[in-house]
């Protein structure tokens, strides 16, 4: 029965990072995901509490940051601006991320769910790469200049149709790069 149980979880969960990546957050029913998974719907909210936790647990990513410890310092930024470009517009799991920054302008588990993502990875990210001291600062820096060109290109569409990506990787990743290794005010 344990086994059923976490087979069924998974199927569910499964079912639901396909729906959300399609049809977005709101175009996103638990009938529908029930269905895929081929369960009653009621099980949404006995194995997840709803709708909304089982979104959680379905956009659970690993923003999957590049090992830096190979990469010259100064290089930083850049690596890791080209690396966010790349999972933005990559593939199945990556429309989850895209999703999940939209879904989070209106909806306070994403945005809690963003948040947490932040906290963990970021942090971590920065800590291994500047230290700890700081790091919960220098990774809010990070995030505004993520979260803020993933919104502007993603959902509101704004394009940089006539800026040459190398150029975005260079303007953006030299930020990013001053809020991680240079010394803060």
């Amino acid at each position: 029965m344990i086994r059923d149980a976490q087979a069924t979880r998974k199927r569910l969960v499964g079912a639901a990072r396909k729906a959300f990546s399609e049809h977005g957050y709101e175009g996103t029913t638990v009938r529908e995901i029930a269905a895929d998974a081929k369960v009653n719907p009621a099980l949404i909210n006995r194995y997840f509490g709803g709708k909304e936790q089982l979104f959680a647990e379905a956009v659970s990513i690993d923003l999957a940051f590049p090992d830096l410890s190979r990469t010259k310092r100064d290089e930083f930024g850049r690596t890791l601006i080209a690396h966010f470009f790349r999972r933005w517009e990559g593939g199945h799991d990556d429309d989850l991320l895209r999703v999940l920054i939209r879904t989070a302008a209106t909806n306070q588990e994403a945005a809690s769910r963003v948040r947490a993502i932040l906290a963990e990875q970021v942090s971590a990210m920065v800590e291994r790469v500047a230290g700890p001291a700081r790091a919960r600062e220098r990774a809010c820096l990070i995030a505004t200049q993520i979260l803020g060109l993933a919104y502007a290109r993603y959902v509101l569409g704004i394009s940089d149709a006539d800026v040459p990506h190398s150029t975005m990787v260079d303007m953006v990743g030299g930020t990013i790069q001053r809020y991680l290794v240079d010394p803060l005010p």
